[in-house]
Formats: C-alpha cells, sequence, structure tokens
C-alpha cells in the first residue's frame, strides 16, 4: 500500500504495542476510519490521541476486548457492525508466543496462544468479511512469521499456530479473489517489540545466537506489508535476510530439517 492508497476504515487487532501499533501510526494518515482492537485500555487510548492529533481527516475508535475470548469477538463484530462501519482493511496482528518444552508448559499459556494466534483470527476474520463484501472488497493482513515455515522445538505449538495462519490465508485469498479482497500472510522473522520480551525473556540471545542479525526493524516490517497488500502479494517477508532465510528454508528436505533441529540449543 502506498501512501496515496486511502482507507476507508481500517481495523488493527493488538493495536496496543509492537507492530500493531506501528500498523496505526502508518496507516493514519491514509484512513477515514481505524478501528484499534487489544486488551490495554490506557495504551489505546494514549495511541487515539496522538492519532486524532497528527490527522484531522481520521475517526479513531477504540475498542478494548480479551480476543482469547468469543464472546468479546462476537460483542466486537456486532459494534462494529450496528456502527454501520464497513472495513476495507483487516490487519489480524494479535498474537502471542512461549518458549519452553511442550510437555512442561503451562496449559493455560498455550490454550491462549491457540485461542488468540487461531480462534480470533479465524473468527475475527470470519465475522468482518460480509461487512468487507457489503463495502465493495479490501485487503486483508494476517501477521504470521517465519517461523510457519519451521518446526521448531521449544516453540513447537508457537510455530504450529502460524503454520495455520500461512495456510489459511492462502486458502482464502484464492476464495476470496473473486470478491476483490487481497490477503496477505505477512512472515517477519525476530522484530524489536514486546513480544520476544513476552515470549521468552532474558533468553532470547542464549537460544537463539547471532538473531541480531535477523532484526529488521518495526516500521520496516509493516511499510513493506503495506506495500505487499496494496500488490495483493500472497505472503511478505520482510528484510532481505528474511526473504533469502525463507527460499533456504523452503528449499531444505524435511529429513535434513529434522536433523538440524535436533541440534538446536537447549535452555
Amino acid at each position: 500500500m502506498s501512501n496515496q492508497t486511502f482507507r476507508r476504515c481500517a481495523v488493527v487487532t493488538g493495536a496496543s504495542s509492537g507492530l500493531g501499533e506501528e500498523f496505526a501510526r502508518q496507516l493514519a494518515s491514509k484512513c477515514g476510519v481505524i478501528i484499534l482492537v487489544a486488551r490495554r485500555a490506557e495504551r489505546l487510548e494514549r495511541l487515539a490521541s496522538e492519532l486524532r492529533s497528527g490527522n484531522s481527516q481520521l475517526e479513531v475508535v477504540v475498542h478494548v476486548a480479551d480476543l482469547t475470548v468469543g464472546t468479546a469477538r462476537e460483542h466486537f463484530i456486532s459494534t462494529v457492525d450496528a456502527a454501520g462501519l464497513r472495513p476495507d482493511l483487516l490487519i489480524n496482528n494479535a498474537g502471542m508466543g512461549d518458549y519452553g518444552e511442550f510437555s512442561s508448559a503451562e496449559w493455560s499459556k498455550l490454550e491462549s496462544m491457540l485461542q488468540l494466534n487461531i480462534e480470533a483470527l479465524t473468527h475475527l476474520t470470519h465475522g468482518l468479511l460480509p461487512l468487507m463484501k457489503r463495502g465493495g472488497g479490501g485487503s486483508i493482513i494476517n501477521v504470521s512469521s517465519l517461523a510457519s515455515l519451521l518446526p521448531i522445538p521449544d516453540f513447537a505449538v508457537y510455530a504450529a499456530t502460524k503454520a495455520y495462519v500461512t495456510s489459511f490465508s492462502e486458502a482464502l485469498r484464492i476464495e476470496l479473489a473473486e470478491h476483490g479482497i487481497g490477503v496477505t500472510a505477512l512472515c517477519p522473522g525476530p522484530v524489536h517489540t514486546g513480544f520476544g520480551e513476552v515470549a521468552m525473556g532474558a533468553r532470547q540471545e542464549s537460544v537463539f545466537p547471532g538473531r541480531e542479525l535477523f532484526y529488521v526493524d518495526a516500521a520496516k516490517v509493516v511499510s513493506q506489508a503495506l506495500s505487499g497488500s496494496k500488490s495483493n502479494r500472497a505472503r511478505v517477508f520482510p528484510g532481505w535476510q528474511i526473504a533469502a532465510a525463507a527460499v533456504i528454508i523452503s528449499a531444505i528436505p524435511i529429513a535434513l530439517m529434522r536433523l538440524a533441529m535436533s541440534t538446536r540449543p537447549r535452555r
């Protein structure tokens, strides 16, 4: 999406921090209405105030919700519909991760990850698509991960949820092409946001040596995602190093992948 592309109404989930916050900032000058969705009300209100002050044409709608809860998602969908809003851009950014062996992980964390990374993304897409169709089309950006291409021990559930997101996005874009709705899977590598700190804490560098070489700035990730969505690209791997990694990973036979993953650094 270039700077000249104007959106009637954009929905950004997980908008209180990280990539979601950056999506909101980059879209603010290119939207009539932007709907910010997340759990943390104070952060959302602070961001909404910032966006309004810098963009006189912009209407900002704040919706506080825990998207792991089905009734909260249903309430959000019905609220958007009742307000007569017809989104033409949906950014399913809300997500979480957790590092550690599957057998010793807290089930509550794994369950929340499944609910947020898979259920919420699927439910919101299902609920908002009829509104997008009524509005004449639009675009969906599903935030996946480079991890969607890999079976990652100690990140098994997270990587599997992102594999779902990428596969779901590929199938959905075929279904929705005739309706004028493009679907893009954004597959970043590591990004300096709060996500890594929550998922892994201080263990990131010890577990993944050289990780810093693969970091891509959040602003660049979002900019390339929006450009890729405008071009209706199926997948966006932001940053040359992540794009190169995706090509290499895709070429590695699964037997070699298993061998490589079995030699991973341990906690």
